[in-house]
């Protein structure tokens, strides 16, 4: 009878649902408590106690997987990216490693245009002013009259992309892997070099993966690339922008503001500066929030553990 460990953030308030569906494959369950991820040592403690596991952000590093073997034989991703899993260990040890590709594209792309409009509108601003009994009109932009520039041309970087072209913006992208080209030509991105990219971009979107290529991307050198005026936009992950630099250019006035949902620690330290900051909107972790995404992505990330573990996925 095969024992996993559930510690899926998403999942574990819905486990009512799922405990039924794993019990008819035999499987028995471990669910820790998780506040936002389990960090190695937090795994540690369950190393040769399951062959499978469902997780989120966790962080599954060499060293926890050779804990954890000969026993573990699949570890489920709920959701897209897998940065905080050694895939080469995985793949050295025979551990199967599933994940939901294109899992948070709508939502992730909702959000990102969400952020413009917030800037470009200034929505949160004349509301926090009329809430402190002022009547401010404070100058705004339509999108039209806008740049944007999309780091990271894939799923979520095309369907921002999309977005913005229906509100009439220039769009330049930047990719270290070539985009489709019937893509381009559809959507009219102008595919460009980073700089270029950050020199005449009014948001800026980091829509990239985690990897060593992108670590520390946005940085105090690609920071002052940028318009004074320019906002930073991220909701990929939080290890791209190197937080430091960061907020050294929107305590300047390098840039004009930033809108984040990923930070390089998480939960973000109650000491961070980016929590006083007036050009700053700041979110959870939350972009990929979807009714239709998540019911989706809960079942896929059972039928990759069941997969991973050797049995028949049940009609």
């Amino acid at each position: 009878m095969p024992t996993v460990l559930m510690t899926a953030p998403y999942m574990i308030p819905f486990l009512d649902r799922f405990r039924p569906v794993l019990a008819d494959y035999g499987i028995e369950l471990i669910v820790p408590d998780v506040e936002e991820r389990m960090e190695e040592e937090d795994i540690l403690k369950y190393a040769g106690q399951f062959d499978g596991t469902i997780c989120g952000d966790d962080r599954y590093t060499a060293r926890v997987i050779e804990a954890c073997l000969p026993r573990l034989k699949v570890i489920s991703k709920w959701g897209t990216g897998v940065d905080s899993i050694d895939a080469g260990a995985c793949a050295k040890h025979g551990v199967k490693l599933g994940r939901t590709p294109n899992a948070f594209t709508t939502p992730v792309a909702d959000t990102v245009l969400g952020y413009m409009l917030a800037f470009a509108r200034r929505g949160p601003w004349m509301d926090k002013a009329m809430k402190n009994g002022e009547w401010k009109k404070i100058p705004g932009r339509t999108l039209s009259e806008c740049t944007l520039g999309v780091i990271g041309v894939g799923n979520i970087g095309k369907a921002v992309t999309r977005r913005a072209k229906a509100f009439g913006m220039k769009v330049y992208g930047t990719d270290i892997i070539d985009v489709d080209h019937v893509f381009v030509g559809e959507s009219g991105i102008e595919m460009t070099d980073l700089y270029t990219l950050l020199a005449n971009a009014d948001f800026v979107s980091v829509n990239c993966d985690l990897n060593p290529t992108s670590h520390h991307l946005v940085n105090a050198d690609t920071l002052s690339k940028m318009k004074s005026t320019a906002v930073l936009i991220n909701t990929a992950r939080g290890p791209i922008v190197e937080e430091k630099a960061l907020v050294a250019a929107l305590s300047s006035g390098q840039i004009g503001g930033a809108a984040l949902d990923v930070f390089e620690f998480e939960p973000l330290p109650l000491d961070s500066p980016l929590l006083k900051m007036d050009n700053v909107l700041l979110a959870p972790h939350n972009s990929n929030s979807s009714p239709t995404a998540w019911e989706r992505i809960h079942w896929s990330t059972i039928k990759n553990l069941v997969e991973g573990l050797g049995m028949q996925v049940k009609k």
